[in-house]
């Protein structure tokens, strides 16, 4: 069953009510059925197809008449196809093959009670960076991205790998990918703004296990969703945190709405700011700077001119710290020595931001009564020295 205190409060609300949902589809597909043999024995064929013209628009009817009934059916072969392909095109991690990245599953598995740690794979990215967790019967596994895997290595990020693995035990831990949860949440996940939300859930829950036990890596993590494998290193994850409560668009919401994953900068916010949950449907509160530029949904006359734009990089130059510059990304075999280490970049204070202290608090992160999550300490966003106060015990 794994750990469950540390669950998004909106995914369970939303579970229950995709599998409401799926059952009145059900008794539906079922009704309609007997309603259907029945009066083609008492009333002949004529009625039936006026029953059926009644019912409403074709792809509905395929829906409820084909799809609905088969669809446990597909899901179970879908993944036991995906399993093998895994199995038979991947690089399985194991104690003797990418064993650092072997640790880190089974190390996420104990720490979130699994009874089994998962089968791990390693696939060809061809640029992509990404990873999932998925299963079939009940066997788990996690797949992650051969471009992902390279941000492991030590002259990269380590521990963003680490929550990135982490994440992905923790989907399996949270019961994210069972067999019956799918099928459960099949109309769910056909529903337009509904569904994402579910998925969303899913994935701040996600978050919540990965940074329960690699906090530390979170920053990188976001580093590397904005700005790739090279440049999220160079990526300042409190600027784009701040930008999700600074833009207040209607179409920022809107691409919020209909994504499987919150936004970049949304997530970001939820992982600096562990004193709520991640938002769902309306954006987060909370900056902690003034940015120099003004919000993307503003009349262009306030966006700056040629000349305001280079007078603003002159004064950012003037208080850059030495050997900041030359933000091209980090590449294995070349000495950075003379450069900031890659998370003070990441988690500095952002320049021309108008403030002199950088406070962040660090949690707890309180989305349950049952306790606070592990790893509320300080904030891994926070700049050495400018910690929030400390985490306090969660009301209820």
């Amino acid at each position: 069953m794994g750990r469950k205190a540390i669950r998004h409060p909106g995914e369970l609300p939303l579970l229950w009510t995709g599998v409401v949902l799926t059952i009145l589809a059900y008794i539906g597909w079922t009704v309609l059925m007997l309603s259907t043999v029945v009066l083609r024995v008492t009333e002949g064929q004529q009625t039936v197809d006026s029953l059926w013209r009644y019912v409403g628009i074709l792809p509905f009817v395929i829906q409820l008449v084909l799809i609905l009934p088969l669809f446990p059916v597909l899901v179970w072969w879908a993944r036991a196809m995906m399993y093998a392909r895994k199995r038979a095109m991947s690089v399985r991690m194991s104690p003797t093959q990418f064993p650092e990245g072997y640790r880190m599953v089974v190390e996420a598995a104990q720490q979130f009670g699994m009874r089994r740690v998962p089968d791990a794979y390693v696939q060809m990215g061809n640029g992509v960076v990404n990873a999932f967790a998925s299963g079939h019967g009940f066997r788990r596994f996690v797949v992650i991205n051969s471009d992902l895997f390279e941000v492991g290595g030590q002259s990269r990020d380590p521990e963003a790998l680490r929550f990135v693995i982490s994440h992905e035990v923790g989907h399996l831990a949270a019961g994210h990918v069972s067999y019956f949860r799918l099928v459960f949440t099949n109309v769910i996940s056909m529903i337009p703004i509904l569904g994402p939300a579910f998925s969303r859930s899913q994935e701040y829950t996600a978050d919540n296990f990965g940074y329960s036990i690699a906090a530390p890596g979170a920053p990188g993590v976001m580093g590397l969703l904005s700005g790739g494998k090279y440049l999220g290193a160079e990526v300042n994850v409190n600027e784009l945190a701040d930008r999700a409560a600074t833009d207040p668009s209607f179409f920022i919401h809107w691409a919020n709405w209909t994504a499987s994953h919150p936004v970049t900068t949304w997530r970001a916010h939820a992982l600096r700011d562990r004193s709520k949950p991640g938002s769902l449907w309306i954006r987060p509160s909370g900056a902690l700077y003034t940015s120099p530029l003004p919000p993307g949904h503003v009349w262009s006359s306030r966006f700056p001119t040629p000349g305001d734009a280079l007078a603003m990089l002159e004064a950012a130059d003037r208080v850059r710290p030495a050997g900041a510059s030359g933000q091209f990304g980090r590449f294995s075999g070349i000495d950075y020595s003379e450069r900031p280490p890659l998370r003070a970049i990441q988690t500095s204070a952002p320049l021309l931001s108008q403030r002199t202290t950088y406070a962040i608090p660090a949690g707890p992160y309180r989305d349950d009564a049952r306790g606070s999550q592990a790893g509320g300490g300080e904030s891994p966003f926070a700049p050495p020295g400018q910690q929030g106060p400390p985490a306090q015990p969660p009301r209820g």
